[in-house]
């Protein structure tokens, strides 16, 4: 399926001001950038880095004082990798890839140490795999309340079971820590999300089964198969769409994507199991 989808964001720097943008889509096999273009008015040069280890794209600017206005625009194909859930199998943490066990180790905002007694009571004797990562989606899902400005940018994954609300952050925290308090690599996902209303910036997670990377989202704010990748990182911390250091108001955003055939919204969405990684 192909999207059109990007983001238009508008500042005033009242300082001389470095901004990192983190908003690009990423390319791979299960998801090609057909076209894209990023235009800033007025114009400032930019400095890409692409992170070998995630694929993540920043840009840095440096900004004079005045008002800008930083607009994304891409074309994108989606053809993830679709499964049986019930063929989706746990990986040992003996035979885990060296290079993901850094999605097993607690972090600032999954502090897996301190939820593992929790996980283990109410997970642990469920049937392993694919199917209970879906049962924890499906309990934050029915204990979490999805309430905009529950949470604020220090709330963690340790807070959200005790103010029983959150945004899709929130939400995509306490999966990766109940994965990985149970010994199942997880790592935090931004994308653009189609059906999110209001949309803005979305956040997902991916676990680590049967030797790939699978999409989950305990919201259930948008179809699985319909999300595309920003960036990856151990939580939110990594995955940041916009860091600045100096002085900066902004003004609200808007993000946008839709499917470029015109196709309707979906009423129902897939119980496959689904992979949009590069493995």
């Amino acid at each position: 399926m192909r999207f059109s989808l990007g983001c238009e964001l508008h500042y005033r720097v009242k300082q001389p001001t470095t901004l990192i943008l983190n908003i690009e889509a990423q390319g791979g096999p299960q998801q090609q950038v057909l076209a894209e273009k990023l235009e800033i008015s007025p114009f400032v040069a930019t400095q890409p880095h692409r992170a070998a280890e995630t694929a993540n794209l920043y840009r840095r600017f440096i900004m004079a004082p005045g008002d800008y206005t930083i607009r994304y625009d891409a074309q994108v194909e989606l053809s993830p990798m679709m499964h049986d859930p019930a063929s989706v199998t746990e990986v040992p943490v003996s035979q885990v890839p060296l290079e993901v066990l850094p999605y097993l180790y607690p972090s600032r905002f999954c502090q897996s140490d301190k939820l593992a007694r929790f996980a283990w009571r109410q997970f642990g004797p469920l049937p392993s795999g694919h199917q209970r990562v879906a049962a924890i989606c499906n309990w934050i899902y029915q204990n979490v309340d999805y309430l905009a400005g529950s949470s604020d940018a220090a709330t963690s994954a340790y807070d959200t079971p005790t103010l029983r609300a959150g945004v899709c952050r929130d939400f995509a925290h306490l999966g990766i820590t109940f994965c990985r308090a149970l010994g199942i690599p997880a790592r935090f996902v931004s994308a653009y999300g189609w059906q999110l209303k209001p949309q803005d910036f979305h956040a997902v997670f991916e676990a680590y089964l049967g030797g790939r990377w699978y999409l989950f989202d305990a919201t259930r704010l948008c179809p699985i198969d319909a999300i595309v990748r920003i960036a990856l990182g151990r939580d939110a911390a990594d995955t940041a769409f916009a860091t600045f250091y100096g002085a900066i108001e902004d003004a609200p955003k808007l993000v946008w994507i839709e499917p470029m055939d015109g196709g309707d919204a979906r009423t129902e969405w897939t119980t496959a199991a689904v992979s949009a990684a590069a493995y």
